[in-house]
């Protein structure tokens, strides 16, 4: 039984990457789904798709390389976790890397990066940064 599938996804992707896959694939959920739309319309991933592989529902993420060879995501960490929730109000969502990186957040209008929240002038549970 998986307690963290945010930190799984964000583990299989940075496994992936480090080995030079061009795809990976993870068991599909809703709040994965959200999060790798968020990291494709940043530019993170290529893609996404929804398959079904030997009956169950999975996500198959295609990741993003420079030309020489060097995966776009140079790191990922996971921030509130089931044992410890961590919150940002409005004013304390920061910048990643002075804006190179993103915040994901969990807010009560859903899923967004750092600065649609500040635009949103919301808060909420700091999901992962991503850089």
């Amino acid at each position: 039984m998986m307690t963290d599938p945010i930190a799984d996804l964000l583990i299989r992707i940075q496994n992936a990457t480090r080995r030079g896959h061009e795809t990976v694939t993870v068991p599909a959920s809703k709040l994965k789904a959200e999060v790798l739309r968020i990291l494709k319309a940043e530019g993170f991933i290529s893609e996404y798709e929804r398959v079904i592989a030997d009956g169950h529902p999975t996500l198959r993420i295609r990741l993003r390389y420079l030309e020489e060879g060097q995966s776009i995501i140079t790191g990922m960490r996971r921030i509130s976790k089931p044992g410890k929730r961590v919150y940002a109000g409005r004013r304390n969502v920061r910048p990643v890397l002075g804006g190179m990186g993103l915040t994901i957040l969990s807010t009560s209008k859903g899923l967004m990066t750092d600065q649609e929240s500040r635009r949103a002038s919301l808060g909420g549970e700091v999901l992962c940064l991503v850089w």
